[in-house]
């Protein structure tokens, strides 16, 4: 693998792109995760029609900032014009990539016809995508499912109308929409698409560990991998993994002061982007996360106990007091728990 990805006329500089998620990749995070060495964060899922009402909660998801490598707006919906709307709206706002979601299996997202909806309405897609290349300089990216279930595994299909279109890039997870999360990626179908398009080809699902993307990208021949659950209490996840696929380097999972200081410095930039008290609670799943991937306390009921108590205090200060003195026994000690460890990971709306 080469060390940067061409989209269009856009270099990311990495092969190694963290998923869309909501709730998840919000602009605390993506900052967070570019400053540790992330090359792409994309936007959490944003709705184009309520972008181009102007809907302050979706507005936000859509914030951009200085501290990123490249901004990634990703889109959903259903309607042409929205779209369109969207996607001007997005390069305004400083996206360098506009990606439209055609994979979030969510049923309050496909129940409106959005997100892998679409790949039981191809040519709903296809206007889609027209709406979006044509209201847009910014390079165009999709991102699908396999297809609706196994009976309809048309990705391949769609992609090469996209590329025709003129999208620039397609990432692909390995399951249908009607399996959710359950089950295994399927990465060689994955590779049906890559032998379809011209252009790049992400595959994505069930890529935790360096090893997963070196076989991911084996089977599939995709260009780029994407991480998605993976980074859950793990932002570094992406820089490490980069750094294990350019020369093979492994390396160690944050020590306990460097883990504290991430997690403050999240927590605090979570206060600052939303205020209180919505800043300490759109936090809290990830300081569940942080508290559940860390290696200290030992006895993993102790340490589901203490995600539960941590998970209840009401100020950011309690919250930096309790997890200072949670990893404090542990301050000094190197953890030798390489990036390969493979998490335990929990379900999410991912794009």
């Amino acid at each position: 693998m080469t060390a940067s990805l061409q989209i269009g006329d856009v270099t990311v500089p990495g092969r190694v792109l963290t998923a869309p998620m909501t709730g998840i990749t919000d602009l605390p995070f993506r900052r967070l995760a570019a400053r540790l060495g992330a090359a792409y964060v994309a936007t959490e899922m944003v709705a184009s029609a309520e972008l181009a009402r102007g809907r302050p909660d979706v507005v936000r998801r859509a914030a951009v900032g200085e501290g990123l490598p490249l901004t990634v707006i990703q889109l959903v919906g259903s309607d042409p014009e929205a779209m369109a709307k969207g996607a001007a709206m997005a390069e305004a706002a400083g996206a360098d990539i506009v990606d439209l979601n055609f994979g979030c299996p969510a049923k309050e997202v496909t129940g409106s016809a959005c997100g892998s909806a679409l790949m039981r309405d191809p040519e709903l897609a296809c206007r889609l995508m027209e709406a979006a290349v044509a209201a847009t300089s910014r390079p165009v990216t999709v991102k699908m499912r396999l297809g609706w279930d196994d009976a309809n595994r048309n990705a391949a299909a769609l992609a090469r109308r996209a590329q025709d279109i003129g999208v620039r890039a397609v990432t692909v997870h390995g399951r249908t929409r009607q399996q959710f999360y359950t089950g295994r990626a399927d990465w060689l179908a994955v590779g049906e698409v890559k032998a379809a398009v011209s252009i790049p080809v992400v595959v994505n699902g069930d890529i935790l560990t360096a090893d997963d993307a070196r076989e991911a990208i084996r089977q599939s021949g995709a260009d780029a991998v994407m991480l998605g659950r993976g980074i859950y209490g793990r932002p570094w996840l992406a820089a490490h993994m980069e750094r294990a696929l350019a020369d093979g380097t492994t390396l160690e999972e944050p020590g306990p002061e460097a883990r504290t200081a991430i997690v403050i410095e999240h927590l605090r930039a979570s206060v600052a982007f939303y205020g209180l008290p919505l800043g300490l609670k759109m936090f809290r799943k990830h300081l569940g996360w942080y508290v559940e991937q860390a290696p200290w306390p030992a006895d993993p009921v102790e340490r589901r106990a203490a995600k539960a108590r941590l998970c209840r205090l009401e100020t950011p200060h309690a919250v930096e007091e309790a997890i200072t003195h949670l990893w404090s026994e542990e301050l000094g000690y190197s953890s030798h728990s390489p990036v390969e460890t493979r998490p335990q990971v929990g379900d999410a709306v991912a794009a």
